[in-house]
């Protein structure tokens, strides 16, 4: 199988040493990729957007960063200027997953900023959760999301890593209400998590949910539907850190293999989803690439600088090569 131009509508790399030993998992394969500003300080000005995007290519220049800003009250001219170095912009509830404190605390209290990103054609990325139960978060923050595409018809929002059947179905709703979907959410349930002895490596915000909203995920991905795109939200933390809490699953290095899998076949709906919807619904730019999936057994890392993968040490029936980057 040979697919062309896969994109990551949703990736954390992080800063420094970090950076450097992951986002070869995702640069080598993927020919965009849409990166979170919620790094340390959060990307939230010109100057930062600059700075880090700077960082990434110094590290890999063979593909193509779309950075997110974190959402601010930002003025007509802030805005303006911001445009042409930017993808969307990112809106956490204040607190709600790392470094997201000095997130929103009131949808209404943004609307004049989501005004001009609806005016200047600007996508509004949203991660969507309350503070209710972990189970409710998500499905608790579907009422704002349809408020806001009715609020806003002119504005695109993309529903971040979505995990409930209730968004899922909420995804083919609005056509100006897109989603992104894991590679987790689509095969992992809570009973995965924490069903048995607790696995800190599937730990994750959005939590893994029910089986039946796996489910749900898995029918909307497989119907190949234009407001749905793949977006890892491949989030690594040092190995110390995850004994701690940390909330995020590094899925880089297994998700073209596992895709397949899961895909069983069907490469015309696995193209749509790893690239071709994304492309079409904001006609990105990206670095010209194609990589073949091949029956070819592959062990995954059991470590990464000071990361573990998810599936480390597991066997793979799929394994992925370049094969041709063109300039």
């Amino acid at each position: 199988m040979i697919l062309h131009n896969p994109i990551d509508m949703h990736l954390h790399i992080r800063q420094g040493t970090m950076l450097q030993k992951v986002l070869p998992w995702s640069a080598d394969y993927f020919s965009s990729a849409v990166i979170m500003p919620n790094i340390t300080p959060p990307v939230t000005s010109l100057q930062r957007v600059q700075e880090y995007k700077q960082e990434i290519l110094a590290c890999k220049d063979n593909f193509t960063p779309l950075l997110d800003v974190f959402l601010q009250k930002f003025t007509k001219e802030e805005i303006e200027q911001l445009k042409p170095h930017i993808f969307a912009m990112k809106f956490y509830p204040d607190g709600i997953t790392t470094n997201s404190n000095s997130g929103i605390n009131g949808i209404e209290e943004i609307y004049p900023t989501l005004e001009l990103l609806a005016q200047y054609n600007i996508p509004l990325s949203i991660h969507g959760e309350t503070n209710a139960s972990v189970l409710e978060r998500e499905r608790e923050f579907a009422k704002v999301y349809e408020k806001l595409a009715q609020d806003f018809p002119n504005l695109t929002i993309i529903m971040e890593h979505i995990s409930t059947k209730e968004l899922a179905n909420l995804a083919t709703k609005y056509d100006n209400l897109l989603a992104t979907v894991t590679l987790h959410h689509l095969l992992l349930s809570i009973d995965d998590l924490c069903g048995g002895a607790l696995n800190v490596h599937y730990f994750c915000k959005p939590t893994v949910k029910l089986a039946s909203d796996k489910e749900a995920l898995g029918e909307l991905v497989k119907s190949g539907h234009k407001n749905v795109m793949f977006g890892s939200d491949s989030a690594p933390h040092p190995l110390k850190n995850k004994f701690k809490g940390a909330a995020g699953i590094f899925s880089a290095p297994v998700i073209l293999p596992k895709l397949a899998e899961f895909f069983d076949g069907d490469w015309d709906t696995f193209q749509k989803f790893i690239s071709t919807n994304a492309i079409e619904n904001f006609n990105l730019e990206f670095t010209p690439k194609k990589v073949e999936i091949v029956e070819d057994e592959w062990v995954v890392p059991r470590m990464i600088g000071e990361v573990v993968p998810i599936f480390a040490g597991e066997r793979l029936p799929f394994s992925v090569k370049v094969v041709d980057e063109i300039d």
